[in-house]
């Protein structure tokens, strides 16, 4: 080959840089793919809400019919847009989502606000969920997959079917009945003592999440209150997912120490104690990181019955409030956004899924 042609003619790119070439655009294209699938999703959770709530008639009749006189009804119902086609108020209620507004309550609330002013409170029992769930849930699937088909392994999963077979109402009763009632170490309700709860108010800035605006504050008083009345809601919220990363880590480690790789480590004579520890446990844990955006979901779910049983005033609280009151206005536009909540946190745990796992982008 002369100079002249090896200049005309550049050398085949090697194996490695088409794999590589080819996993970046796999990658990207499975990213794009699930964020165009947000939208429908949206879009369907939406619509859904939207008919369940007018199929009880219009909300001004339902929260208001007994309290106003017919001619005052028809005008609040008219003034509303109630009175025109379906088609048109759902094309105007796709058009208010479109650019941010979930609509107002009865009493003239944005349920944006609504959202910004209690969401603070519902994330901060979410994370107090996920943290007791991984706290609880992992190690023990570790344990119970360690001492497979003994008596240990039976009593996990007997505990963890407990876990996720309970309502989320009868653990915090059980919990509050136990710790509070019988042991008086912890709380029974609320977020932090009347005292507490007004000067963290009261703090410039507030987040409206306790745990940061009392370690803002630098009171160790204030912190421990604090912690000590997020334990029994984020243990009744928390044991429900506890239970499905408990099942889901036990099979993966099972799983995991039948592969190939395993076997040989056995044969050098690793413990089977360090298998489970150092080798088994990484592979097992991706799975847990794909369920989580499902677990938000069950989580949002349970923080309404969680939050009512501790009087925990967040979204979920809120939301059984406009319930009683039946203002479906309010219900429909909190239950909307904590729709697109859910299905912009699914596409992001699906994305670090993906960069973890690059099995998950075919």
């Amino acid at each position: 080959m002369t100079a002249d042609t090896a200049l005309v003619d550049p050398p085949a790119p090697t194996a490695s840089l088409v794999r590589r070439a080819r996993g970046g655009s796999t990658l990207w294209r499975y990213v794009l793919i699930r964020f165009l699938l947000i939208f429908p999703t949206v879009l369907i959770l939406v619509t859904t809400v939207f008919v369940l709530m007018r199929a009880t008639g219009d909300p001004i009749t339902a929260a208001l019919g007994g309290q106003l006189t017919p001619t005052q009804l028809a005008e609040r119902i008219e003034a509303a847009g109630y009175d025109r086609p379906l088609a048109v108020q759902y094309l105007e209620y796709l058009g208010r989502i479109a650019v941010g507004d979930f609509g107002t309550t009865l009493d003239n609330q944005r349920v944006v606000d609504v959202l910004l002013r209690y969401g603070g409170a519902t994330l901060e029992l979410a994370v107090y969920a996920l943290l007791v769930a991984f706290a609880v849930g992992i190690p023990l699937g570790m344990i119970a997959a360690a001492v497979r088909d003994r008596w240990g392994d039976a009593v996990l999963r007997v505990f963890a079917i407990l876990c996720y077979a309970t309502p989320v109402f009868f653990a915090g009763i059980v919990l509050k009945l136990v710790f509070s009632v019988w042991l008086g170490v912890l709380p029974t309700s609320g977020r932090a003592s009347p005292r507490v709860e007004i000067a963290l108010n009261r703090i410039d800035g507030a987040t409206g999440v306790y745990t940061i605006d009392a370690i803002r504050t630098g009171n160790p008083a204030y912190i421990a209150d604090v912690l000590s009345h997020a334990v029994l809601p984020g243990l009744a919220l928390g044991l429900l997912t506890a239970g499905v990363f408990l099942r889901l880590v036990r099979t993966n480690v099972i799983g995991t120490l039948s592969m190939p790789y395993i076997d040989a480590a056995r044969s050098r004579g690793i413990r089977e104690t360090r298998l489970v520890a150092t080798h088994a446990y990484r592979p097992a844990l991706i799975p847990i990181i794909t369920v989580i955006g499902l677990q938000i979901a069950m989580l949002l779910g349970g923080a309404v019955l969680t939050e009512t049983t501790f009087e925990w005033t967040g979204l979920g609280f809120q939301l059984s409030e406009f319930l009683k009151a039946r203002d479906f206005v309010a219900v429909q536009g909190i239950v909307a956004l904590l729709a697109v909540i859910v299905a912009v946190s699914n596409f992001v745990v699906d994305i670090i899924a993906a960069f973890i796992d690059p099995r998950v982008r075919y």
